[in-house]
């Protein structure tokens, strides 16, 4: 191994930072236990730090005793798991994605304009459940070119829109397929895939020209850390997800020139820096660079009542 080089970006998204922070408002203003729908984010490291805090995360609503608060993690809810909550009485925190929102806002004006809507997104990812929840008689699930061929609609006014965290190469592929057998096919002013996916996808696919093996730091259950190595593989390299120092292999230091790196939206830099440690054992002389492709600078900000009840708690 000659060298490694560091995407950037890389690492946390602005919805990532987004939904932490929220949920970490959430337990500064009420308290623990509190109970969190889901994991905040697809990564075993942020959840541990949470649990270790008094969160405690559950997969129903009917697993959160009345009266809690419960927080919506980042990949959003649908009207049912809202209605269900208020049944019990919980108090609400949202820390949904807001370019998750935007998508669910754009599935309930289309619903109300008559159209069906194809959903391109993974069958059972919990962003997927949560948006088709907004108008599940009106929308239809694809998930791949074939289906984008076969996918029969009913008449009328169609529209399409997409999960936030998958490969851009793909839904274009299937988009291809679907403008050309349904050319009338609406889809919403701005892409629906965010920014932090596609610039993560482009980072990869640059960082594959210089790199024979690229290494995406990320859980296997993260669609957006998946979609990585995917991108990574079609660039011509090889590439592996995985999460822990333990996981990297020592022929990766020998057989490999130059070893990229890059991590999805939900991994923290400390996961990145045990990575990188773990390469340079025994070989601390090789040099770490960094390939910049874009700049972020987006930020979320979050509830001002929250931000206002965690402050008003701490006094």
């Amino acid at each position: 191994m000659e060298k490694i080089i560091l995407a950037s970006p890389r690492g946390f998204c602005a919805g990532v930072a987004y939904a932490i922070e929220v949920l970490d408002l959430a337990i500064q203003a009420y308290g623990v236990p509190i109970y969190m729908r889901h994991a905040i984010v697809h990564n075993e490291h942020v959840v541990r730090s949470f649990q270790r805090r008094g969160v405690i995360f559950v997969e129903e609503i009917s697993e959160i005793p009345p009266g809690s608060t419960v927080v919506f993690s980042a990949h959003g809810v649908s009207p049912a798991v809202r209605r269900e909550a208020a049944e019990r009485h919980l108090r609400v925190i949202d820390a949904t994605c807001p370019l998750v929102s935007k998508v669910h806002r754009e599935v309930m004006r289309f619903a109300s304009q008559g159209y069906h809507i194809l959903y391109i997104g993974h069958a059972g990812h919990v962003e997927a459940l949560g948006t088709m929840g907004h108008a599940p008689e009106r929308m239809t699930l694809v998930q791949t070119v074939e289906d984008a061929e076969r996918v029969q609609v009913p008449e009328g006014k169609l529209a399409v829109t997409t999960q936030t965290t998958l490969s851009v190469d793909e839904v274009e592929r299937i988009m291809t397929v679907l403008r050309r057998r349904f050319p009338h096919l609406v889809t919403p002013p701005k892409e629906d895939i965010c920014y932090a996916t596609t610039n993560r996808q482009r980072a990869v696919k640059e960082l594959a020209k210089h790199c024979d093996l690229i290494l995406v730091v990320g859980s296997r259950s993260s669609s957006n850390s998946n979609r990585l190595r995917e991108v990574a593989m079609e660039a011509g390299a090889s590439a592996y997800l995985l999460l822990e120092p333990e996981e990297v292999r020592p022929e990766w230091r020998t057989d490999y020139r130059c070893v990229g790196i890059t991590s999805g939206a939900s991994t923290p830099e400390s996961s990145v820096e045990a990575i990188i440690g773990e390469l340079l054992r025994g070989q601390e002389h090789v040099p770490v660079q960094t390939l910049e492709t874009a700049r972020e600078d987006i930020t979320f900000l979050p509830p001002r009542a929250l931000v206002a009840s965690a402050g008003a708690s701490s006094r």
